[in-house]
């Protein structure tokens, strides 16, 4: 049975999508395409149905990995289908765990940035405002956080 990895950020079309891709990349590399699924949404409805962000695509093609997708809103089903869910910032966490009615999933939400080696951020920071530099920043960000969450589940997998 394959692991489900979520990835949620406000709107899913910057760091959610870019955290997914490199996922998948990183997930492929390791020859465990059969053992883990990945996905991303948004807490928001914003862009639902949107292709990442050109701006994200750009600094992940600078790296090799190819940014696809259709943005999404992050629903109560997503609890029951995925292992665990990782959101980018501490909004979004309380975004998603406001649709944990009855209190029973927070053992599967956790901070992307709790799976970082080397980087010392608690939050994936929001480039969507800002200049191409945030973009890259988000990318070096998420594949350290994204190595750092595969060496954690690897362990698990059967």
């Amino acid at each position: 049975m394959a692991y489900h990895l979520l990835f949620v950020c406000l709107g899913n079309i910057c760091r959610s999508p870019s955290a997914e891709n490199i996922m998948r990349h990183l997930v492929a590399e390791a020859g465990l395409e059969d053992k883990i699924i990945c996905d991303s949404a948004g807490t928001s409805s914003y862009h639902i149905g949107s292709a990442p962000d050109a701006r994200m695509r750009s600094a992940g093609k600078k790296r090799g990995i190819e940014l696809v997708g259709q943005a999404r809103q992050f629903i109560p089903a997503d609890f029951e289908q995925f292992d665990l869910i990782l959101a980018m910032d501490r909004d979004n966490y309380a975004g998603i765990m406001a649709l944990d009615r009855q209190g029973i999933y927070g053992d599967r939400v956790r901070m992307m940035c709790d799976f970082c080696r080397h980087h010392q951020l608690k939050e994936v920071p929001d480039p969507y405002y800002g200049g191409a530099e945030g973009f890259d920043r988000v990318i070096d960000l998420l594949l350290d956080a994204c190595e750092g969450l595969l060496e954690e589940i690897r362990p698990q997998l059967t």
